[in-house]
């Protein structure tokens, strides 16, 4: 088994998060610069055995797609096209950025490392692998 890798996509960085092979643990890989992306899983991918890209889906609270979902669109083509043997699922990612940051408040990470977006992009795309393996 293989494990699944979630993308929390940005216009200028990308959290990542992975599982264990056993698909049971989620955890935060890190974030990396949006215009490195798909190189960067090309990388992964050729190194560890991935099943499944999670991609957070963002909606607005009507149900609607929010508008960074323009942005998303063009980057699923491209890892379709870079990467097509391994299937991507998208989930729900409403609130995940706000649940990262209270998550870093309850861990009682200083108020600078809580500035550190780089770390809320991370710990959202384990929010939404975590998301994904609830539902599994």
């Amino acid at each position: 088994m293989g494990r699944v890798l979630a993308i929390d996509f940005g216009k200028v960085r990308t959290g990542i998060a992975v599982t264990d092979e056993l698909q049971l643990i989620a955890f935060g890989l890190e974030t990396v610069a949006t215009k490195e992306l798909i190189a960067y899983l090309i990388s992964y991918t050729s190194a560890e055995n991935v099943d499944i890209f999670v991609v957070g889906e963002p909606k607005q609270m009507n149900n609607d797609p929010s508008e960074s979902e323009v942005l998303i669109i063009p980057f699923l083509e491209k890892l379709k096209k870079s990467i097509p043997s391994i299937p991507v699922i998208r989930v729900d990612e409403r609130f995940t950025s706000k649940m990262a940051f209270q998550t870093m408040i309850d861990s009682g990470l200083s108020k600078k490392k809580r500035k550190n977006k780089a770390l809320v992009d991370e710990i959202s795309a384990t929010l939404i692998l975590q998301s994904y393996l609830s539902s599994k």
